[in-house]
């Protein structure tokens, strides 16, 4: 292929994706609304993509720039003197590191724990299955907010940290972190504050409860800068409240016969693109922008929550810019919302019932939201008139009873297989299918456990892929 047909395809292939700017994805990308930045920040990207974050001596523009990310973490996490940051690839990776972290520091704990509420992000699941730490899950409280009394009860001799969300993304709450770390502090356990998708955000808001190094004892936060910093993919920070707290984080080799290898994070080999990328649009934007950015995302959120149409509710009180709706009517499905929604040029993201909680539709508000925020309004209206019209999707009962029944740990391939057929998630000759409606799909989901859901979606992966 020539220059040309590579770039007419490349072209081709993006058409198939999800809108990255308009304000109108709401889940996955997020849009300031500036494309004089976003062209910076993929000038930065291609301009050290080939730069190595391995070796910050080899590199030490990559060095710099991390310690400039840091810093303004640092800055709008009230962060003390003494206290130490590193950029990852992402906030999954700095709740991996915040993890292992806290379980190195006790390597005399044989079967490490950490306690959870149950709106804690899945990030955490992962790094309990990758690192052996038992996730304690609490539940959280009406209003979906972390308990802190239970949470206390739940801490015990082998706990080595405690976490809580600002905000949790499935309601866009945060939980009470003054009284999650007062716990953790009088049991002297680390207490590590989810903030990847509210901290950049949350310091520039007047009515943000209290979330940050602020608090005392919260001993780390996650911020990520690929959301609400509107930097180009990935990049996230894990702060530290000083350089001991994160010292376990760190890994060296020398017992082999090539370089010593020494990383701070998960990854060896790190492009320097999504850090100078980052460095380049936060210089871009200043603390000033953000504070703008953050105002007109969260007046977006605000005026979707004000324009919602019968029969649909706000499921708790969103602190910052994520809002998730049910209807309290059975006629009018989420699901079948969800649908109608993308039709209209709005993608949204489907959140199956978890804990006899409803479904609902979530949305991340970005500050390009705002000026669409109108149509995205008049859109719900249309598509909650379309859902009540069409009425629910249904699973048959006998599907239903069966779906129920299934023990995900004893299902072989062929079973998946038949799975994948019967959720409509494969033509007649086993290919992959995906659906124009996600709703029937999604209400078959719906009735299936948990594990369940997991074992289906990891067939349908693996064969995606």
């Amino acid at each position: 292929m020539n220059r040309d047909q590579i770039r007419a395809r490349l072209r081709e292939l993006q058409a198939m994706d999800v809108p990255r700017h308009g304000g109108s994805t709401f889940a996955y990308v997020y849009d300031s609304g500036r494309p004089d930045i976003d062209a910076l920040g993929l000038e930065a990207l291609a301009m050290f993509g080939e730069s190595n974050g391995l070796d910050p001596t080899a590199f030490p523009s990559l060095l710099a720039m991390e310690r400039d990310l840091v810093a303004m973490a640092a800055s709008f996490t009230q962060a003390p003197d003494g206290r130490a940051g590193t950029v990852t690839s992402g906030g999954t990776e700095s709740i991996l590191l915040a993890v292992q972290t806290a379980r190195d520091a006790h390597p005399e704990i044989e079967r490490p724990t950490m306690v959870l509420p149950a709106t804690a992000h899945a990030a955490f699941h992962k790094a309990a299955h990758y690192f052996g730490v038992r996730p304690v899950v609490v539940p959280v409280r009406a209003d979906f907010r972390a308990d802190p009394e239970a949470m206390a009860a739940a801490i015990d001799e082998s706990t080595v940290l405690v976490v809580g969300s600002a905000p949790s993304y499935a309601h866009g709450v945060v939980d009470p972190i003054d009284e999650l770390a007062s716990a953790a502090m009088h049991k002297d356990v680390r207490m590590h504050v989810d903030a990847c998708i509210g901290g950049w955000v949350l310091p520039f808001l007047d009515d943000a409860p209290a979330w940050d190094f602020s608090v005392p004892g919260v001993t780390s936060i996650s911020v990520d800068l690929h959301k609400y910093a509107y930097t180009p993919k990935g990049v996230s920070v894990l702060l530290h409240r000083d350089r001991e707290l994160r010292r376990p984080q760190f890994f060296a080799c020398a017992d082999w016969p090539g370089y010593t290898m020494l990383n701070s994070t998960t990854q060896s080999t790190r492009s320097g693109g999504p850090t100078a990328a980052a460095w380049a649009v936060t210089r871009a934007y200043g603390r000033d922008g953000y504070a703008d950015l953050a105002r007109s995302a969260r007046e977006a959120a605000r005026r979707f929550i004000t324009g919602l149409p019968a029969p649909l509710e706000v499921l708790g009180g969103p602190d910052s810019t994520l809002v998730a709706v049910h209807s309290n009517d059975p006629e009018v499905d989420m699901l079948v919302v969800a649908d109608q929604m993308q039709q209209r040029g709005q993608y949204v993201q489907v959140q199956l019932p978890y804990a006899g909680g409803p479904a609902n539709m979530h949305l991340s508000m970005s500050a390009a939201s705002l000026a669409i925020i109108d149509d995205v309004v008049a859109a719900l209206v249309e598509s909650v008139d379309a859902a009540r019209e069409s009425g629910p999707a249904t699973v048959a009962p006998e599907l239903a009873e069966a779906a129920r029944a299934l023990d995900p740990a004893t299902l072989t391939d062929a079973d998946f297989d038949g799975l994948l057929q019967i959720a409509g998630l494969a033509g007649d000759s086993g290919d992959l299918a995906l659906p124009q409606q996600m709703a029937p799909v999604n209400a078959l989901l719906a009735v299936a456990s948990p594990a369940l859901r997991e074992r289906l979606l990891i067939a349908f992966l693996d064969r995606l892929s």
